[in-house]
């Protein structure tokens, strides 16, 4: 557990779980109660808040893609996509960045 906090692939995969989380919830719970029943209430608690943590995934991926030497065209672009697509950022975390060794491996 504690390499999710300290290796820059460890925070990386958080930062992409808490991101999805956050658009699971927003997409499929806030903006349903939004549009359909008239409470706005938790779109706006949980928009700025999805927006903090995909600036912070952005950011980290484009580092970790930096650090890890990740060509643009094979690696960080799907990583960086995956943040627009619900489910996107478990299924990247399952097929690429579970599978980069960290300094602690």
């Amino acid at each position: 557990m504690k390499k999710y906090f300290t290796t820059t692939i460890g925070r990386l995969r958080l930062f992409a779980f808490l991101e999805g989380i956050s658009l699971l919830v927003l997409v499929f719970i806030a903006v349903p109660l939004k549009y359909n029943f008239g409470n706005p209430s938790m779109s706006k608690s949980l928009g700025p808040i999805h927006g903090a943590l995909f600036l912070l995934f952005v950011f980290n991926a484009l580092r970790v893609g930096v650090e890890q030497q990740w060509k643009f065209k094979e690696t960080t672009w799907k990583v960086l996509v995956a943040c627009f697509i619900p489910f996107g950022t478990f299924y990247i975390d399952y097929k690429i960045l579970r599978n980069i060794p960290t300094d602690e491996d």
